[in-house]
């Protein structure tokens, strides 16, 4: 007795890149002793046997059920409208790096039952490919050229060559096609121009490019030297900022220092000399009217000190000489004009 079959091909492993389209073949013969209503379900079977099947998309009793799974939703389809007449194939549309995964087609039509598993690997092309150089490029000196994706599905091989110049690689690089990193050793100025890197795998294609310049080496000395000079130069000019500063706020702590110590109200006192010399004048025009009799007392009397302030501001103004008996000396004769002057006692009156 003959029963249901399917007839799909034997190729079992779908390799696919993200983004594109695949069809599942499950294509299937029914017997005339499957009587019973048509069922075509399709489950996706996870890598962790720890998680149960997901229905996916399934027809029964012509209606055809695909809400099941939220993230195939209107991504997934029968790829033929009737599927009761033999074609239960899937599409899968717009392919994510979540869709891999063994997929499972089951037929039912009572009592004949069918299944078939297929394999489907989603591939994600390289992509942001990025170059850049490590190292010093000075001549003599150790280069390395890095090459890396930020999106592709393993196994990458990444691949350098020269876009510029002689487009061949220098003798001494070494070539990592794991890694990415292309050595160039004791590199000179031959080797400057610009270097590619194309990021491969079996889905696609990616690449970047750097641009290599190898220099004479850098006079470090005279780098160091004019460093310190510079830094010499900045700290004095800082000092004489700061030294300029504090000397004017010194200047104006000064001034108001002065500033409170005087006082408008009080006059300015006088001087010993001008005291002096008012006192004297004073008491010559006081001398004058004396008599010659009152002079001899005055020219006995020693010259002691000039008179101070305190002196001016004694409470006798006007001091009274006592008249004496003792005649003058004819001054008219010696040709010399009489001066007197006064002298203090030690009870501090004026003698």
């Amino acid at each position: 007795t003959r029963s249901l079959t399917i007839t799909s091909a034997d190729q079992s492993m779908f390799e696919k890149a993200q983004g594109e389209k695949v069809t599942l073949p499950c294509t299937f013969e029914l017997s005339e002793e499957d009587e019973g209503p048509l069922d075509i379900e399709w489950v996706l079977i996870p890598a962790d046997n720890q998680k149960r099947e997901l229905i996916i998309i399934m027809y029964s009793v012509d209606r055809v059920y695909d809400q099941y799974y939220a993230a195939t939703t209107r991504r997934m389809q029968f790829a033929n409208l009737d599927p009761k007449s033999g074609d239960g194939s899937l599409d899968i549309l717009n392919l994510k790096a979540a869709d891999t995964g063994t997929y499972q087609c089951k037929v039912k039509k009572a009592p004949g039952v069918q299944s078939k598993k297929i394999q489907l690997t989603v591939l994600v092309k390289p992509a942001r490919t990025k170059c850049s150089i490590e190292g010093s490029q000075e001549i003599g000196k150790d280069v390395t050229l890095k090459c890396v994706s930020q999106e592709g599905s393993p196994l990458l091989s990444y691949d350098w060559r020269r876009v510029s110049g002689t487009q061949s690689l220098p003798a001494t690089s070494v070539l990592n096609k794991n890694t990415g990193e292309l050595l160039l050793k004791n590199a000179s100025r031959e080797y400057s121009g610009r270097y590619n890197c194309v990021a491969s795998n079996r889905v696609g294609t990616d690449e970047c490019s750097v641009e290599l310049n190898v220099t004479p080496p850098v006079n470090t000395a005279a780098i160091i030297i004019g460093a310190i000079i510079g830094t010499l130069l900045g700290l004095s000019v800082l000092c004489s900022i700061i030294f300029c500063f504090c000397k004017k706020h010194r200047e104006k702590k000064y001034e108001k220092e002065v500033h409170h110590d005087i006082r408008e109200d009080v006059p300015p006192p006088k001087s010993r000399s001008s005291t002096a010399r008012s006192y004297i004048g004073s008491n010559r025009s006081s001398l004058g009217s004396m008599s010659p009799s009152n002079m001899e007392a005055y020219t006995k009397t020693p010259y002691s000190q000039v008179p101070s302030e305190d002196f001016e501001r004694a409470p006798a103004q006007n001091p009274a000489f006592p008249p004496s008996k003792v005649a003058a000396p004819n001054l008219s004769r010696m040709g010399a004009v009489p001066v007197m002057i006064p002298a203090q006692s030690k009870d501090g009156s004026i003698v």
